[in-house]
């Protein structure tokens, strides 16, 4: 192919991709709206957030989150890869774009709700919260390990600046420079990474690295096996700080300590959300073949499908093929016998890409064993870590770590059963999406009712809750039944959530998933201990003398809102199935 030809190719390829890339180059476009109209003096004078709302509900349109049930293959955008394999457009990307920027729209009315930025700030703080977004749709999307890394730094970078969009608060800007270190470590331990897997597989599109990793000879799997999986944990710090995992999350209580509540709302659901959705690319892209790899190989040439088949089984090289044709004792002429073997041998790429599966095996069992133990540690340390908290954001913020682990945990069982029960680890697969649907209203909810609080007591101290139910028992209602379902008890969404990440691990018929079921369940009943607290301190404890009255009955603005949560949380513990088949869908091909 000539250099013409490729660029060619090139540019075709990517006016392709521009209709299923339609969502982020729509958010772009807004950012770009925003900044022009502070230039502007007829303009100026219009709050950002109305641009931004603008923006978002066109993005979410783009997104078509209705193709879910429709069938993303029927729609006219549908293409496989898009921007020369960068990014994949499935059922997987719909769901988890369209989450975010379902969550979008919600936080855009909280912070008009809660006034966080002023007139004059509100195009900057739009403008990060959108890039981070767009960064995040990246995230969740990502299927190249070169977009993996641009994806996680366009999310990071706008949020370090978060955390201290604040001005004059010595606290905010201390947790946005600890921010700010930490992820430049992060994010230079998971680049080395990258390079040390793309150098040994030669590649860094994943399905093809899933298919040099398989077939890789004996002797040359052996090694590269120091190699492959110091890049594998090397990945693994920069998905495990941004999901908060432990030892990787120093950062966060500080952070959310610092930074305000909404921007706090903003990191634990959206973050944790596009960062669950790119450790399912990356683990589930480095241990399975794809269906796409499969007719891949079935355009190949037989002879290259033939050496593919061979690298796989490890096994010596093909007998050598004599050129011309050999004549028989009556004259008779035949191909010659090693020539003969090899076309029989010739293995169709279905039988290729199952021995390929089989290959991944060790690397599968590598990932379920790093993904759950951190899995374990992190949810451990989340809820031991929020007993002794006064500060009702730092306790909140371990028990996004806690929930981190919580989330993790399918992500081990669909590693384990890729390569053995394709529908099962697609169950494993929808329990993730789930749980990050159900956790978007949980955790916003959460955030968004210390905000107001914050808004009218000027304190966010746990203590000064103290008999809040006397004062606004609306609110306190709502809180509690969002920290109620942050436990786990029927029939609120976090026990559905819970319920269908554990019933994962049950169906796993794996020793170290049963264990982290085990895990998980204890953790569930430790929990119960902080939660509980908070409740017992607004509805039991004595109220302090001198309260001023507060103005948080639930036919207020902000009490619509945290309403609006709560009975959410509440309809999708009843009601989860419209949700649940989102999810499945959502997983169905992924691994298909």
């Amino acid at each position: 192919m000539s250099f013409q030809e490729l660029v060619s190719q090139v540019i075709a390829d990517a006016l392709g991709s521009v209709r299923g890339f339609m969502p982020e180059l729509i958010l772009c476009a807004t950012i770009v709206v925003m900044l022009l109209a502070r230039m502007l003096p007829a303009l100026r004078r219009l709050h950002a957030s109305y641009w931004a709302f603008a923006g978002t509900l066109v993005a979410l349109y783009h997104a078509s989150p209705w193709v879910l049930l429709a069938g993303l293959r029927d729609s006219p955008a549908w293409q496989p890869e898009l921007f020369t394999g960068l990014l994949v457009y499935d059922e997987l990307t719909v769901f988890f774009r369209s989450l975010l920027l379902g969550f979008l729209l919600l936080f855009l009315i909280l912070t008009r709700l809660t006034g966080l930025p002023d007139r004059e700030d509100s195009a900057d703080f739009y403008t990060l919260i959108l890039g981070g977004i767009v960064g995040m749709c990246l995230m969740a999307s990502a299927n190249h390990l070169v977009m993996v890394f641009l994806a996680v730094e366009m999310a990071s970078v706008p949020s370090y600046v978060l955390a201290g969009i604040v001005k004059g608060r010595r606290r905010a800007s201390e947790a946005a420079l600890k921010y700010a270190v930490y992820g430049a470590g992060a994010a230079g331990v998971m680049l080395y990474g990258i390079s040390l897997l793309a150098g040994a597989l030669g590649t860094c599109h994943l399905p093809t690295m899933a298919v040099e990793l398989a077939s890789l000879p004996a002797e040359r799997a052996s090694e590269l096996a120091g190699v492959l999986m110091m890049g594998g944990l090397f990945v693994m710090v920069g998905l495990a700080f941004k999901l908060s995992a432990v030892p990787f999350h120093f950062w966060c209580p500080d952070v959310f300590e610092g930074a305000t509540a909404e921007v706090n709302a903003f990191l634990s659901v959206a973050s944790k959300a596009a960062a669950l959705g790119l450790l399912l690319r990356v683990a589930l892209g480095l241990g399975h073949v794809p269906a796409t790899k499969a007719s891949v190989l079935a355009s190949m040439p037989a002879a290259q499908v033939h050496s593919v088949a061979y690298r796989a089984q490890a096994t010596e090289e093909p007998p050598p093929v004599r050129a011309g044709r050999q004549a028989d004792t009556k004259g008779a002429t035949h191909e010659p016998r090693g020539r003969q073997r090899q076309h029989e041998a010739l293995p169709r790429p279905a039988d290729v890409r199952e021995r390929l599966q089989a290959r991944l095996a060790p690397a599968r069992r590598y990932m379920l064993g790093l993904v759950a133990l951190v899995a374990a540690i992190t949810c451990t340390f989340g809820n031991l870590a929020a007993f002794g908290q006064t500060n009702i954001k730092r306790l909140l913020a371990y028990s996004t770590i806690a929930h981190a682990g919580y989330m993790m945990m399918p992500v081990a069982a669909a590693i384990w059963l890729a390569g053995r029960d394709t529908p099962l680890a697609q169950n494993a697969v929808g329990a993730v999406a789930i749980y990050a649907g159900m956790y978007l209203f949980m955790n916003l909810g959460a955030f968004a009712i210390v905000a107001f609080l914050r808004n009218e007591l000027g304190s966010e101290e746990i203590a000064d809750y103290a008999g809040l139910v006397r004062r606004a028992p609306g609110m306190v209602v709502c809180f509690s039944v969002i920290l109620v379902s942050l436990l786990g008890i029927p029939p609120l969404s976090g026990f559905f959530a819970k319920y269908a990440a554990f019933y994962a691990l049950a169906t796993g018929n794996n020793t170290t998933l049963y264990l982290l079921l085990f895990v998980g369940v204890l953790n569930t009943v430790i929990s119960l201990v902080y939660y509980v607290r908070v409740i017992k301190v607004m509805t039991m404890d004595p109220e302090p003398e001198g309260r001023l009255p507060l103005s948080l009955s639930l036919v207020t603005p902000a009490g619509i809102y945290s309403a609006v949560m709560a009975l959410a949380v509440f309809a999708l513990g009843l009601w989860p199935n419209q949700l649940a088949e989102w999810a499945r869908r959502a997983a169905e091909r992924l691994l298909s």
